[in-house]
């Protein structure tokens, strides 16, 4: 277990490889941990860090940082504190939008961003993200996936004010819009199952040459648990990118069609 201190205060994180920085955070329900094997891969070229955000796993729980921007200021803190310079940022749920908002404000940071179901439209998002408890929450959403029980075995640890801060941030469509329009590569990743963050939109994304969505119609609110390979395949993929290129370089629209249906 790492853990650095952040304006007085304690973040867990870990970290596998060398090479290029690449940054996972986790959403709502769970912790860094549910992005292991994603790590794994990664870590193969890349040098991968995962985060717990304030009130998550274990990382502190500092009511006062639980907003959208204190929680991207976790982020900016952890880079300066690591000496960590320009990075992938790969988001899933919060996390996504915590990974869009730090892309917008310091985009000379940001190599390129993958976030995964990710509340485009939060009006989408189920009621019982903000009544039942992370812990119930991963129990629903994970009832039929492997080894999911030891993935998100942090999500009681969680400050369900942590959770309840995320509901002011309602603009993360226009986050999404933003990094397209500043030619950030955004890949949008979403589970065709998922009923918590529900679908987006086709005329809400807006997609420009640098962004591309990819629906995994068999996955849920954890591709990264229920479609593990083809998920990791994808985060290879994108990963593996030169810099300076359009998504559209990957040719996913009919590649990745095949494979997830």
């Amino acid at each position: 277990m790492s853990v650095v201190l952040l304006n007085d205060a304690i973040v867990h994180y870990e970290v596998l490889g060398r090479g290029r920085p690449v940054i996972f955070l986790h959403g709502w329900v769970g912790s860094w941990r549910y992005w292991i094997s994603s790590m794994q891969v990664a870590s193969t070229s890349f040098r991968a860090y995962a985060l717990d955000l304030w009130g998550f796993g274990g990382s502190a729980q500092e009511k006062n940082r639980y907003t959208l921007d204190g929680q991207t200021k976790l982020l900016d803190a952890f880079l300066d504190e690591m000496g960590i310079g320009k990075i992938a940022l790969v988001g899933h749920g919060w996390g996504a939008s915590v990974a869009l908002n730090f892309a917008i404000k310091d985009p000379s940071k940001v190599d390129r961003v993958m976030v995964t179901n990710c509340p485009i439209e939060p009006e989408k998002l189920d009621a019982r993200l903000y009544t039942d408890s992370t812990e119930k929450l991963a129990t629903r959403f994970s009832a039929n996936i492997p080894d999911a029980q030891t993935a998100l075995t942090d999500a009681k640890k969680t400050d369900q004010d942590a959770v309840l801060a995320s509901r002011s941030n309602t603009n993360t469509s226009e986050l999404f819009d933003k990094v397209n329009r500043q030619h950030t590569p955004c890949l949008l990743v979403s589970g065709g199952k998922d009923d918590l963050v529900g679908q987006p939109s086709p005329l809400k994304l807006g997609l420009s040459d640098f962004g591309q969505h990819i629906r995994f119609e068999n996955a849920g609110y954890f591709p990264m648990l229920d479609s593990t390979a083809t998920f990791n395949r994808l985060l290879t993929d994108f990963l593996a990118l030169d810099s300076g290129l359009s998504i559209k370089e990957l040719g996913l629209k009919e590649e990745w069609r095949r494979r997830v249906r």
